[in-house]
């Protein structure tokens, strides 16, 4: 009796982790997929490894279990940056917005991806910000250090907009601040992360 209580916790635990596309300790967790494209690279699992090269041009996002149809925000959050770019592996770590981008829906189009067994749904915005896609650019560090991008997808309502000034600063950004600022009340409806090494 101990050991299958044992062993059904353990799978819990497991599938929680396995499921999550928010990395571990990430505020606030999310469990459905954004798909995420660099080029012909997806974000097959949480965390798939990519080079700055793959990831300098702002990525095609979507989804590949049913079309949204609704007005969304993208956010690309590195949750990791070092403050100090002198001594990268010194110093505090401060969360650093790479992205954030108002007006995407559904395109009406869907794309096939090497790795990812159903066609995506891809979500298209004419907006360009309030900011404008900046790819990672992370700096080397001894140990060698892969930093997490996280891809955050809100609902948003009719005629929702943000100004620049509502965002803050991008470096030390506060997503916190940030959705009860602009009034998102509810948990982003997709996410993903990946990682990208010096």
């Amino acid at each position: 009796m101990l050991f299958t209580t044992a062993s059904a916790l353990a799978a819990t635990l497991f599938a929680g982790l396995v499921s999550s596309q928010t990395p571990v300790g990430f505020t606030p967790a999310v469990e459905a997929k954004l798909e995420v494209i660099y080029g012909t690279k997806a974000t097959i699992e949480p965390g798939t490894r990519f080079t700055k090269t793959e990831t300098a041009r702002q990525p095609t996002i979507g989804t590949s279990d049913v079309a949204l149809n609704g007005t969304y925000v993208w956010l690309l959050i590195a949750p990791n940056s070092p403050s100090n770019f002198q001594n990268p592996s010194s110093g505090p770590r401060r969360t650093n917005l790479h992205a954030l981008i108002t007006g995407f829906k559904f395109s009406g189009q869907t794309v096939s991806v090497a790795g990812v067994s159903n066609p995506i749904y891809t979500l298209t915005s004419s907006s360009t910000g309030p900011i404008t896609y900046v790819g990672p650019s992370p700096p080397a560090e001894n140990p060698p250090y892969a930093h997490k991008y996280v891809s955050l997808l809100y609902e948003t309502p009719e005629g929702f907009t943000v100004a620049r000034q509502q965002v803050g600063q991008t470096f030390g950004f506060n997503l916190t601040t940030f959705v009860d600022t602009v009034g998102l009340t509810a948990a982003p409806v997709r996410a993903s992360y990946i990682s990208v090494a010096a």
